[in-house]
């Protein structure tokens, strides 16, 4: 099958430039300039389909590299499958996820990855890869860890905050990180005081501070500012380098920023929750309503100004990356698990849909570039997490990974609009963004046009990862 991409505008985290993109079969042939008769006189009347993006922006497909298909949490599980959570990701011109397998305290590492890989072998609409969540860690674990390089995993996940679930202390931290160092492996941090958290939210509930808005008070801004501040310096003794995930705080990105002034492989994501969402307009919405917005880190008051500064960060790279941390719960039989107690409310917040619509309004508004907004959601992802040169980029070789994106062309989210996720509720009900996902190639294929989703479980593939590319 070949296929060409003629008229549009091809966007990369550089530049912009008039071209057309051939495809042969799953990868990129030629990126040619408009009327090039390099490979004949009358290219589009000898390829199978002609896609015509006049008008259009044609960029590399987005990765979301962080996600939780499926993830067990708080007593129930994410409410998305792999089948329906990379469905809704290609409806959003998403076509790559990095998702993470789980291990708890008591688990064996390696088959917490094979369980992941069984649940999304043969269900995914897109590629996928994996990182792996480090929750026990021990001799065995720290043993086991020399062994996800060859598995194509070259990331791991640990938590400074949920004791009792997936909590680490600085001891074992810095443990895992001098292996991490060892390897070659980039330690990713979910960076908030567990312990402090847990007295305060306990102290809330006892006073009958109950709904959702003390979620936010109890994760204050000061436990995610100094639990990053303690994860750079075991990083920093370690030599290992660090990535904080889902950053929401201002203060916490201050610590990232000194940390990188300073010369160290230190980076952070932030995700779109954090630069649009509050926690006066949404966790404080009236009565159980907030449970909607209910994430770790939380969402952050708008009244002290993180939002606009996440936005900063973005354009000042303190913050090289924005993904969704997708792990979406329903309300009726889920969040309201937590009715009278918030610290019952499955944490997380469905995004995987909205993320490059979400980003581009941020070209609209003026917050980034465009060729930021193709280096934040797709470049940098590929680069940071050793899948550059096969995904992130429209170049001869690359995966045929291509998003044609209208400016011209209008996006309503809600449920009944844009909204493919397995929720029976919108955490961006009412939102409208100045453009819209027109086409969509997963290597190649058509998986969304003007027809709908064309797409099939099982198309998407695991991607083995190399190295970091983003490194000092």
């Amino acid at each position: 099958m070949t296929t060409l991409i003629t008229g549009g505008t091809l966007v990369s985290a550089t530049g912009r430039t008039a071209a057309d993109v051939l495809i042969d079969g799953e990868t990129i042939a030629a990126v040619l300039s408009p009327g090039s008769t390099l490979l004949g006189h009358d290219l589009a009347s000898s390829v199978d389909e002609v896609i015509d993006a006049t008008g259009k922006y044609v960029i590399p497909g987005g990765i979301d590299a962080h996600t939780h298909m499926e993830l067990p949490f708080g007593g129930t599980n994410a409410s998305d499958t792999f089948e329906s959570g990379t469905r809704a990701a290609a409806w959003g011109g998403t076509t790559t996820i990095i998702d993470f397998a789980v291990q708890r305290a008591g688990e064996r590492v390696l088959d917490g990855l094979g369980a992941w890989h069984d649940k999304a072998a043969g269900n995914c609409a897109i590629d996928y890869g994996f990182h792996q969540i480090v929750g026990g860690v021990d001799e065995d674990s720290l043993k086991a860890m020399e062994g996800l390089v060859a598995e194509g995993v070259t990331s791991y996940k640990l938590f400074m905050a949920y004791p009792g679930v997936f909590y680490s202390d600085d001891a074992q931290i810095l443990r895992a990180m001098q292996k991490a160092a060892d390897l070659g492996l980039l330690t990713m941090m979910h960076a908030e005081n567990g312990p402090a958290i847990d007295v305060l939210a306990a102290q809330l509930v006892a006073q009958g501070k109950t709904d959702p808005y003390f979620h936010g008070i109890a994760r204050a801004w000061q436990l995610e500012e100094e639990a990053t501040h303690r994860a750079i310096m075991l990083a920093d003794v370690t030599n290992a380098p660090l990535y904080v995930v889902h950053v929401s705080a201002k203060q916490a990105v201050a610590q990232l920023a000194w940390a990188r002034d300073n010369g160290k492989n230190v980076f952070g994501e932030t995700c779109p929750q954090y630069l649009y969402l509050s926690l006066e307009e949404q966790l404080g919405a009236p009565g159980f309503e907030g449970a909607k917005w209910v994430c770790s880190t939380p969402l952050r008051s708008r009244a002290e100004g993180h939002q606009e500064h996440m936005w900063q960060a973005l354009r000042t790279n303190d913050l090289q990356m924005v993904s969704t941390d997708h792990c979406p719960f329903c309300m009726k039989g889920q969040k309201d698990l937590g009715v009278g107690d918030f610290r019952a409310i499955p944490n997380g917040i469905g995004s995987i849909e909205h993320r490059m619509d979400l980003m581009y309004q941020g070209v609209v508004t003026g917050q980034i570039t465009l060729e930021r907004w193709v280096e934040l959601t797709s470049t940098t992802p590929a680069r940071m997490f050793g899948l550059y040169g096969r995904k992130g980029v429209i170049a001869p070789g690359a995966d045929a990974d291509v998003v044609v994106y209208d400016p011209a062309g209008h996006t309503s989210i809600g449920l009944g609009k844009t909204h493919h996720m397995n929720m029976d509720y919108s955490a961006w009900e009412g939102y409208e963004i100045d453009g819209h996902v027109d086409v969509v190639l997963s290597r190649g294929s058509v998986v969304v046009d003007e027809t709908g989703f064309r797409g099939r479980a099982g198309h998407g593939k695991y991607v083995p990862r190399g190295l970091s590319q983003y490194l000092l």
